[in-house]
């Protein structure tokens, strides 16, 4: 196993066609990043995260847990602060709510009333910003374009997909590794820079989160840009992933695509097993965190970590690449 930061990886040599090597030369070339990187997402208005309790004023409106209040009383709500401030000058007077459902959008009429405090609310559990750690995938020099994740950022209590306002990546260093265990999800912990943005959001997607990023001591430490392998050069076999599981050094750890997964739908294109013994004694498989590790097969970018077994973390799914790529450019328009 070779110690790297985001080294290029070698492109196969043995048993090259011609056809082989003209592909690769007109292949996309994009840098494999494999390090962490801190995440703030903030939402496009705010969600409602738990159901309305019995006889509460959100109850009695219609509110449901998922439901994203984008506006109440004609005015766009931007924070869960603010939303709070709009229902205080409001008072108890009966007031409208802009709410989106289900990509639908409606109006729900609410009478707030005063809590314990005498501060009126109308009892929902809201929320309207995100932050964790996960893994960069890929970075474009030319069009300073990334990628991370492999999968949207989606609410804890909902599980839905959050709605996109802005966001930002901060510096991160790998401070512990919770181990996963059959049953149990084990996670990367890490410390974020909130000195500083390394780069700005511009989309969350449900095969992954996107945005621009100038040089900075990220870039610097980065490798050359490997082609991207279309689906169809991806081979059930030996693989590998770049991952930052350890401080801010990213290594090369062996893995086995076991399965292509035909005509997949939410991120699951591969199925992956993590052989390296190294990784497996440090982590347990594939942990929360790790999300967005880049595989490379045959010195071509293959995709990225998206999920885990929770009955065997040493086993995990994986997205193409060019299918996270595709979603970035129906966000953002294309990165090359």
């Amino acid at each position: 196993m070779a110690l790297l930061l985001c080294a290029a990886m070698p492109v196969r040599a043995a048993g090259v066609t011609a056809a082989d090597a003209a592909q690769t030369a007109s292949a996309r070339m994009l840098i494999p990043v494999g390090h962490t990187v801190g995440i703030k997402l903030f939402a496009r208005g705010v969600m409602v995260v738990k159901p309305p309790e019995d006889g509460t004023p959100a109850e009695s409106c219609g509110l449901r847990s998922g439901d994203i209040i984008v506006k109440c009383g004609g005015v766009s709500v931007t924070s869960t602060e603010q939303f709070r401030s709009l229902l205080q000058k409001n008072g108890q007077e009966e007031t409208d709510l802009q709410v989106r459902r289900g990509g639908k959008a409606m109006t729900l009429a609410v009478s707030p009333e005063q809590d314990e405090a005498g501060a009126y609310s109308i009892g929902a559990w809201i929320r309207d910003s995100m932050a964790g750690i996960g893994t960069m995938t890929f970075y474009d020099p030319e069009s300073d374009v990334f990628g991370a994740l492999g999968h949207g950022i989606t609410d804890t209590d909902t599980a839905l997909l959050m709605p996109f306002s802005s966001g930002s990546i901060l510096p991160s260093t790998v401070k512990a590794v919770k181990k996963g265990e059959a049953g149990s999800a084990g996670e990367l912990r890490g410390d974020f820079d909130l000195s500083r943005d390394l780069g700005t959001l511009y989309a969350n997607t449900g095969n992954g989160i996107f945005g621009t990023m100038g040089e900075n001591d990220l870039t610097a430490s980065m490798g050359q840009a490997v082609p991207v392998a279309s689906p169809s050069e991806v081979q059930t076999g030996p693989a590998t992933i770049l991952s930052n599981i350890q401080g801010d050094v990213v290594e090369e750890y062996d893995i086995e695509i076991l399965k292509i997964v035909d005509d997949a739908v939410d991120g699951r294109d591969l199925v992956i097993s993590v052989t390296d013994p190294e990784l497996i004694a440090a982590t347990g498989g594939i942990v929360q965190g790790m999300s967005g590790s880049p595989i490379l097969q045959d010195g071509r970018f293959v995709g990225a970590v998206t999920h885990v077994l929770l009955n065997d973390p040493t086993k995990g799914y994986g997205i193409f690449l060019e299918n996270m790529l595709t979603a970035g450019e129906s966000a953002h328009g294309p990165a090359a």
